[in-house]
C-alpha cells in the first residue's frame, strides 16, 4: 500500500488544469426558434406597444411631458422594428392591433381648460413658465403671430422647452407636423421683433451691483453643439454680456468654432459701439481708497484681451507670488459665474438649444439662440424663478487663453482693483 502510493505521479496544477479542461461540458447547441414560436413572439410584442400606446392616449394628462416623449419614442422605434421584421417572416404573422383613436380634444385644449390655478405644476412644466407669464407674452406676441396665436405660442414653446420633434408636437396640438413646423418660426420670429428691446446697452440700464466698484457686466462665452463634428469642431460660439441679475444685455451669435474669442469679440456691436462709437462705458471714473480711479469697465474671462474697459483675471501663475492677484481673481471668478449661469439656465429652460442640431438647421440656430436669451430676460422680467437645478448646463467652457499684448490703462485699473481688495478683504483667503 505504502509503495503504490510512491509509485503514484503527484498531482500537479499543470495536470490539474489539463484535467479541468477535458471535463468541461461542452455548451448545448440551442435550437433555432420555430416559425411558430416567432409568431408568437410577435403577437406578444405587438400586443404590448398597442397597450402602451392606450396607456399614453389615456394618461397623457397625468404624465411629465418627458415621460411622454420618452414613451412615444420607444413604441415607435418598437413599431418600425417589427414592421421590418415581419416580411421575414414565413408563415403570415397577425396583424398588428390599430393604435387608439385620438381623442376628439386636443391635449393641449384639455391641459389648458383643466388648469384652473395659475401655478398649475401641469402647465409649469409643460411651458417652462406659468400661466400669467404665458398670457403676458401672448398679449405681446399675437400682432405677429396667425390665428390661433394662443395654441401657436404654446406649441413653439413646447418644442422649445422639451426638444420634442414635429410630429409629436402635432400630435399634443391636434395639427399637423407642417402646421407645427409654421408655428414654430412665425414665434421666434416675433419674439426677435417684439422682444429685442430686452437687449439694452444704454448707458441708463448698464448695473453696477457687482462686487467690484464701477463694473458694468460680464461678459463670456458659450458653445451650442451641432452634429457637424467632434467635441468643439461641431459648435457655434455665443457671446453675452450680462448684467448682475444674470439678464442678457447683448448676445451675438453664429460665430463658427475655429475663430478665437477675441477674433469674435473685435467684430462684434459691442466693441464697436464702446471703441467705435464711443456710446457705452463712456461715463466718469470712479475714484478708490489710495488716490487711484478707474473708469467704467466690464469683466471678461483670460480668452480676452486686457483693455481699459475689458478686465480680465490675472494668470495663475502669478496668484502664488501676490495675495492681491488672487483676491482679485476670486472676485473675478465670482463675477464670471454669473454669465456662466445665464447661459445654463438658457440651456436648462430651452433643452431644444442643449441638443445637436443637424446641418440643415445651422443656418436657423443662431436665431434660435437669440430667442432664448430674449426669452430668459422676459421671464426675469415676469419675477418667473429661474431653473436652478443647472447641473452640466452651466458649466465652465474652457477656451484658448488670450496671448497678445496687455493694455497699459488696463493693466494698471486691475492692480488698482487688486490692492483695493488686498485693503478690505486682508482676512479673506484665509477662511
Amino acid at each position: 500500500m505504502e509503495m503504490a502510493e510512491e509509485d503514484e505521479e503527484p498531482m500537479t496544477e499543470e495536470t490539474t488544469a489539463t484535467t479541468k479542461k477535458k471535463t468541461r461540458p461542452k455548451p448545448e447547441k440551442k435550437l433555432p426558434i420555430t416559425e411558430e414560436e416567432l409568431t408568437t413572439l410577435f403577437s406578444l410584442i405587438a400586443s404590448a406597444t398597442s397597450l402602451s400606446h392606450t396607456f399614453l392616449s389615456q394618461n397623457d394628462l397625468l404624465l411629465l411631458p418627458s415621460q411622454t416623449l420618452t414613451l412615444e419614442s420607444s413604441i415607435k422605434s418598437t413599431a418600425l422594428s417589427l414592421s421590418s421584421l415581419l416580411p421575414l417572416q414565413t408563415l403570415n404573422p397577425p396583424p398588428l392591433p390599430p393604435p387608439p383613436p385620438r381623442p376628439s380634444v386636443s391635449w393641449f385644449h384639455r391641459l389648458f381648460s383643466s388648469s384652473d390655478s395659475d401655478s398649475d405644476a401641469r402647465f409649469v412644466e409643460s411651458f417652462h413658465l406659468s400661466k400669467p407669464s404665458f398670457r403676458l407674452l401672448l398679449q405681446t406676441l399675437s400682432p405677429s403671430l396667425q390665428a390661433p396665436p394662443e395654441l401657436s405660442l404654446a406649441a413653439a414653446l413646447f418644442r422649445l422647452s422639451h426638444a420634442a420633434p414635429y410630429n409629436s408636437v402635432a400630435r399634443r396640438f391636434g395639427i399637423d407636423s407642417a402646421a407645427a413646423c409654421r408655428a414654430f418660426f412665425q414665434v421666434c420670429k416675433a419674439v426677435v421683433d417684439r422682444l429685442s428691446h430686452l437687449f439694452d446697452l444704454s448707458p441708463d440700464r448698464l448695473s453696477r451691483n457687482f462686487s467690484l466698484p464701477h463694473c458694468f457686466g460680464v461678459l463670456g462665452y458659450s458653445r451650442f453643439f451641432t452634429d457637424l463634428g467632434v467635441g468643439n469642431e461641431g459648435a457655434v460660439v455665443v457671446q453675452g454680456l450680462v448684467d448682475s441679475s444674470g439678464r442678457f444685455l447683448d448676445v451675438s451669435a453664429g460665430w463658427p468654432s475655429w475663430m478665437t474669442p477675441e477674433a469674435i469679440f473685435r467684430q462684434t456691436k459691442l466693441y464697436s459701439r464702446v471703441t467705435e462709437g464711443k456710446e457705452l462705458l463712456n461715463g466718469a471714473s470712479f475714484d478708490l481708497v489710495g488716490g487711484h480711479s478707474i473708469a467704467p469697465y466690464v469683466l471678461g474671462d483670460s480668452c480676452c484681451p486686457l483693455l481699459a474697459w475689458l478686465l480680465t483675471p490675472y494668470p495663475k501663475s502669478s496668484e502664488a507670488k501676490d495675495k492681491s492677484h488672487r483676491l482679485f481673481n476670486l472676485a473675478h471668478g465670482r463675477g464670471m459665474e454669473l454669465v456662466n449661469n445665464a447661459f445654463g439656465r438658457v440651456l436648462a429652460r430651452w433643452r431644444l438649444l442643449s441638443t445637436h442640431w443637424k446641418q440643415e438647421c445651422l443656418e436657423i440656430f443662431p436665431f434660435v439662440v437669440v430667442v432664448g436669451c430674449l426669452l430668459h430676460n422676459f421671464l426675469i422680467d415676469c419675477r418667473e424663478p429661474v431653473p436652478e437645478d443647472i447641473g452640466d448646463y452651466a458649466k465652465e467652457q474652457r477656451f484658448p487663453e488670450f496671448d497678445g499684448n496687455e493694455d497699459e490703462s488696463g493693466k494698471n485699473a486691475r492692480d488698482a482693483l487688486a490692492l483695493l481688495l488686498n485693503m478690505i478683504l486682508p482676512k479673506a483667503l484665509d477662511k
